[in-house]
């Protein structure tokens, strides 16, 4: 029942799925996400990726089977995995990502300063947000999902993906490209719909990217990690302004 201007009218209205995924080890539940079904595979590899459980070539060669529509099995050591993804939460939500899953020592050991001569002018910054809205097929249906975008240095969008989660959201675009074999990121920008929290900047430093532009504000933690890690952060990136928040000279005019 919708309610307008005093007047209600019954409709039908289009709802995002949200469901659980199961990431399963030999016999044993690893984790589980909600996320919005669709490219699970790369979804779970770019998780993987970003928390260092697999590492250097181990990323796009790890082996991912799908075991039904809610289930991916990872083929990997399982003494390695424990290692290296050691006492975590098994239950991951959509809305906070994997949350304390990688503290933010833990960067010292997956990731190096990122470096890049890549820069972008004002104007690829300021259409960047628009571009990415035309490619949000599940947003213009529901209003419910996230949106991540991968844009070239000529400012073309290369990948785009959405999820119920903003970091699921990420954690796709940055699966896809390990199965591109693209990375390191060092001559693409991140775009996010969503506020720049420090979980989104932490995968972009594990991807080697050196722009993340989010239509929302950053909290003082994707900050902080941004200016240590070399990513220029700009947030609000709307109509034809933004705010740049680290690392301004890759912006220019």
């Amino acid at each position: 029942m919708r309610w307008n201007a005093g007047k209600v009218q019954e409709i039908s209205d289009s709802l995002i799925v949200e469901e659980a995924l199961e990431l399963r080890l030999a016999d044993k539940t690893l984790a589980v996400l909600m996320r919005t079904p669709g490219n699970d595979v790369e979804l779970v590899r770019g998780l993987l990726w970003a928390e260092g459980v697999t590492r250097g070539q181990e990323g796009p060669a790890a082996q991912l089977n799908c075991d039904g529509p809610n289930a991916i099995v990872l083929h990997m050591d399982p003494e390695l995995v424990k290692e290296r993804w050691s006492e975590r939460d098994i239950v991951t939500s959509s809305a906070c990502g994997v949350c304390g899953a990688a503290a933010i020592a833990r960067l010292e050991e997956l990731a190096t300063p990122v470096l890049s001569d890549l820069q972008w002018s004002v104007g690829k910054v300021c259409a960047a947000p628009r571009r990415m809205r035309d490619e949000q097929k599940l947003f213009s249906e529901s209003g419910a999902v996230h949106g991540a975008a991968l844009f070239d240095s000529s400012g073309e969008l290369v990948q785009c993906r959405e999820d119920v989660g903003r970091h699921n959201a990420v954690d796709k675009l940055i699966g896809w490209a390990l199965g591109e074999s693209l990375l390191p990121l060092s001559d693409f920008v991140l775009v996010v719909s969503s506020r720049l929290s420090y979980e989104i900047v932490q995968k972009a430093i594990c991807a080697g990217i050196p722009i993340v532009l989010g239509v929302s504000a950053p909290s003082s933690l994707a900050v902080d990690m941004a200016e240590q890690w070399r990513v220029t952060l700009a947030g609000f990136v709307r109509g034809q302004g933004f705010n740049v928040y680290s690392h301004a000279y890759r912006i220019v005019s």
